[in-house]
């Protein structure tokens, strides 16, 4: 130990009142690690920074956890978020060029490659990990790797922000405004700072530090982010527009155009889905990718540091996003600046906050339900036909926190029905769940995934640990269906929100029917994975050994005008047998959208009398023909 190191040590202990061999005992003992808690506590005191807006500032960034020690898609690290603006990044959301996202055949097939990725933008706030390192003396390398150093170096930041201003370095949290807005990006950001010092928070992180937030609802500002006017957002979002292109790509013809097609919904066509996507990419290169016509456009992007949203369609138009056409244009597309993979590590709080904002506005103006059968991931997209499920999407993944998403949505999952129900919610708790998935690496994708919580349980065969899983003949055509434990495989998952029917219980374990098989699944009730949920579920009509399943809910051939092409009821590969059930989660009316030419000469939505079930059939939803089931209470 230094000479300096010596003193502080002895000055500290007079103040405290050691004696000189209690001293040496404690130094040859070693320090005592801090508590997450104590950290916040300790770097607050010791920068003169309200605990309760160092809490808040970081819940936002990281939900106070580590992430041992991984970078975020921002090049953040730590509880603090700090930023080293010298990592450059790569990849993107359909760059291997293998879906048609448009999902429709009366056109040529879109298989987009991503532009050439460019070096990531610096991001919020450029190297504030070497700004904090500066300014408390620590090393990169220790404020990325060591939590308490993270919390010392983003208290510091904001002190030294505060400063900068002109401003006090108040006990008032509502004082610190200006200075949380800069290091946070963006006037929304710093609202939802103060929202979170009003409400609370409280939560158990991901290497197991429990850290809780008093609530202190007499905080207030005058935070206001206002809403570029092109917009659809709700006030106060600070949404920006970077508008997506509705252009010809010549000399190719008039069927050859991007990166979306124009509507007019609500008017022509009821949005029934929001589909919740991860972009595989980083927000810089995914706005401007939005922007290429000869690429492909969604409605919304949403960067993960700041929560910070950009409007890219307005929703009567049609985003070639979700790879099916029937729900491309019946739905609004919001991707997330993020990786499945990564998805646990750095799927901010400020990121779900702000999707979930604009989720509830959407879903207020649009009627669209609140429920995972409405709400879907692009992993619950079914497939058009069964040449295309192999190679439909699996954003946003099992580490995506549904349960927290929906507590957001102010409309929490909870058990409907009792644990003997003949229907189960999918509902285990996030951070606890902890599955051992493989493929985070992409450079030894055998290897196991950084133990995490996440949202989704695995399917077996049987009702024991070391059982097979089950299969998914769509995701797996060549080998039978056998499913694996990769992170980006969801052929024998449910995940959270989800309803199934009850197909079977043994013990402490549940089986439910599941892309036409039963599907086991440790429920234990001293710390159960489902809940009871009450509903309808569909069954074979007397007399039928099977029921045909769709990817698509189109109309009869009856309901076509001259001059659109009749679509063919494509049944999918796979099996809905006489005494299986499946929980019936949305009713839909046959529609189609033909718009094949860039002038809209002869678009139409036709619009049929045939009525179809969506049903929780695996992983993905499909449809039925109402013809083809009965309906019975699940109870």
């Amino acid at each position: 130990m230094s000479l300096r190191g010596r003193t502080l040590v002895a000055t500290i202990l007079v103040l405290t009142g050691l004696g000189t061999g209690q001293a040496q005992a404690q130094q040859h003992a070693g320090p005592v690690p801090l508590t997450r808690q104590q950290a916040y506590a300790q770097a607050a005191k010791a920068y003169h920074v309200p605990e309760n807006l160092l809490l808040a500032v970081s819940y936002l960034e990281s939900r106070w956890d580590a992430n041992k020690g991984l970078p975020s898609t921002g090049g953040g690290f730590g509880p603090m978020h700090l930023v080293d603006g010298t990592l450059v990044p790569a990849g993107e959301h359909f760059a291997d060029g293998d879906e048609d996202p448009r999902g429709d055949t009366s056109r040529p097939a879109l298989h987009p490659k991503a532009p050439a990725s460019a070096a990531r933008a610096a991001g919020q706030a450029a190297q504030t990990l070497q700004e904090a390192a500066r300014i408390t003396g620590e090393t990169p390398g220790t404020l990325r790797t060591d939590p308490a150093a993270n919390i010392r170096g983003g208290a510091a930041l904001l002190a030294r922000y505060q400063q900068d201003l002109g401003k006090p370095l108040s006990a008032d949290p509502a004082a610190w405004y200006a200075a949380t807005v800069r290091y946070g990006g963006t006037d929304w950001f710093a609202g939802q700072v103060y929202d979170v010092i009003r409400t609370g928070a409280s939560r158990t992180t991901d290497d197991g530090q429990r850290v809780a937030l008093p609530a202190d609802p007499a905080v207030r500002t005058a935070a206001r982010a206002a809403n570029d006017s092109e917009t659809e957002c709700p006030r106060d979002l600070g949404c920006e527009w970077i508008p997506a292109p509705y252009q010809q790509i010549s000399p190719n013809g008039p069927t050859d155009y991007g990166n979306h097609d124009l509507g007019d919904r609500p008017k022509s066509q009821k949005i029934d889905f929001i589909v919740i996507h991860d972009t595989e990419g980083y927000y810089p290169n995914d706005v401007r990718m939005v922007q290429d016509p000869t690429y492909l456009g969604w409605n919304y992007t949403v960067r993960s540091a700041d929560g910070h949203v950009a409007q890219h369609l307005k929703a009567k138009d049609v985003g070639w996003q979700a790879g099916n056409w029937y729900i491309n244009s019946k739905s609004i597309g919001i991707e997330h600046e993020g990786f499945l993979a990564q998805g646990g590590t750095w799927y901010t709080e400020a990121m779900y906050r702000s999707s979930s904002e604009l989720v509830r506005y959407l879903a207020r103006r649009f009627h669209v339900p609140l429920d995972r059968a409405h709400i879907l991931g692009h992993d619950n997209v079914p497939g058009t036909v069964p040449s295309t499920v192999q190679n439909m999407h699996e954003d946003p993944g099992p580490y995506w926190d549904w349960a927290h998403y929906f507590d957001l949505l102010h409309r929490p999952l909870h058990a409907s029905a009792g644990r003997h129900s003949g229907e189960v919610m999918i509902l285990p708790d996030y951070d606890t769940n902890v599955v051992p998935y493989t493929g985070c690496d992409a450079k030894n994708p055998s290897a196991a995934c950084p133990p995490h919580g996440g949202g989704s349980i695995m399917l077996r065969t049987e009702p024991h640990d070391d059982a097979p899983l089950v299969k998914d003949i769509g995701k797996h055509p060549t080998t039978g269906g056998t499913a694996t434990m990769s992170v980006y495989d969801h052929s024998a998952r449910a995940a959270t929100g989800q309803t199934y029917a009850v197909a079977d219980r043994q013990g402490d374990w549940t089986a439910i029917w599941y892309l036409g098989q039963k599907a086991w699944f440790h429920n234990p009730r001293t710390q159960p994975t489902a809940v009871g949920a009450r509903g309808l579920v569909a069954v074979a009509k007397p007399g039928a050994t099977s029921v045909p399943v769709y990817g698509r809910a189109y109309p009869e051939a009856e309901a076509y005008p001259a001059g659109v092409p009749v679509q063919t009821l494509v049944p999918m590969q796979y099996t809905f047998a006489a005494g299986q059930a499946y929980a019936v989660v949305g009713s839909e009316l046959g529609e189609y959208y033909y718009s094949k030419l860039f002038d809209r000469t002869g678009a139409t939505v036709v619009k049929g009398k045939l009525r179809y079930y969506e049903i929780q059939f695996g992983h993905r939803v499909y449809f039925v023909k109402a013809d083809d089931v009965n309906l019975k209470p699940a109870w």
